[in-house]
């Protein structure tokens, strides 16, 4: 499926990773910039939209558990592309505070980058507070209406140069190989095909398992996988919000969902007593490495 002339929703605001991926899979397509994670998925959820790209899993930090457990638990909608990005992350403050940045008295960025900035931060800066924002591009914006207020924000460059900020500090992240995956969602159930995919196509499917507690459970389901070799590239476990020990899986097998023997695994797995959620097939579109300015 190729899509055109679309709306399309994306954790915003301007200039944040997520609007980075989504400019490099819809270059010329009407993007809106959301402020929530659950926002994006309710609106294309609701028809609002045709579209959304949300974050989904950090190299460095894992999976957005938001992400995943509104996939689950809130909306009925399929993923259609995923897009991988290499991020860098960068530290910057207003320019009327260059020359005492180093003094800065609050950073301020996304949970996940300031994790993956943790030794940087802990060796540079001490004891200087870490505020948490909604997204890298929003600490960027914070700290580009605050030009009297002597605090920083780690963003990516496209934050720095639509906030007229100054990178003081560029790639603080403590690892060389942080990429995020984002997950191209939509109401229909049809996986994008333009030029750029990895030729992999992925399923995606969330799994419970017999409530009946039986031991073993696990090992059945992934010997459904198993003895058809269909490859897994990914099994998580997320709680089902209904007890401490009671689980939900997701797993990604590198397969399409409608091809025979991934028909006969959902098919074998639901026999089992399992509740089975497939997300839907898709390819992976890989985005380039950013370009710090300097």
């Amino acid at each position: 499926m190729v899509l055109t002339n679309l709306q399309i929703a994306y954790l915003g605001p301007e200039a944040s990773f997520t609007h980075l991926a989504t400019q490099a899979l819809f270059p010329t397509d009407c993007l809106l910039p959301i402020r929530t994670i659950p926002e994006c998925i309710e609106m294309v959820s609701n028809g609002q939209v045709e579209v959304a790209v949300v974050p989904l899993e950090n190299a460095l930090e894992g999976t957005v558990p938001l992400t995943i457990d509104y996939l689950f638990h809130e909306a009925e909608v399929n993923v259609i592309a995923e897009i991988l990005s290499p991020i860098a992350q960068h530290l910057m403050v207003h320019p009327n505070n260059m020359e005492k940045w180093e003094k800065i008295s609050t950073i301020y960025s996304h949970p996940h980058a300031l994790a993956q900035c943790h030794k940087y931060l802990y060796y540079r800066f001490g004891k200087v507070p870490l505020e948490q924002s909604s997204s890298t591009a929003a600490a960027a914006k914070y700290v580009s209406e605050r030009a009297d207020e002597c605090i920083a924000a780690i963003a990516n460059t496209s934050a720095a140069a639509e906030y007229d900020l100054k990178i003081v500090e560029h790639n603080i992240h403590d690892f060389h190989f942080n990429h995020t995956r984002f997950f191209v969602l939509s109401k229909k159930k049809k996986c994008i095909e333009t030029k750029g995919h990895n030729g992999q196509v992925k399923t995606t499917v969330m799994i419970t398992l017999p409530k009946d507690d039986r031991s073993g459970a696990l090992h059945q389901v992934l010997s459904v996988f198993a003895w058809r070799q269909l490859n897994l590239s990914k099994i998580e476990s997320r709680p089902l919000k209904t007890g401490l020990g009671q689980y939900f899986f997701i797993i990604d097998v590198l397969e399409d969902e409608k091809a025979p023997m991934m028909i006969g695994a959902i098919e074998e797995l639901k026999a089992l007593g399992c509740e089975v959620k497939s997300l839907g097939s898709y390819y992976t579109y890989e985005t380039k490495a950013e370009v710090p300015s300097e």
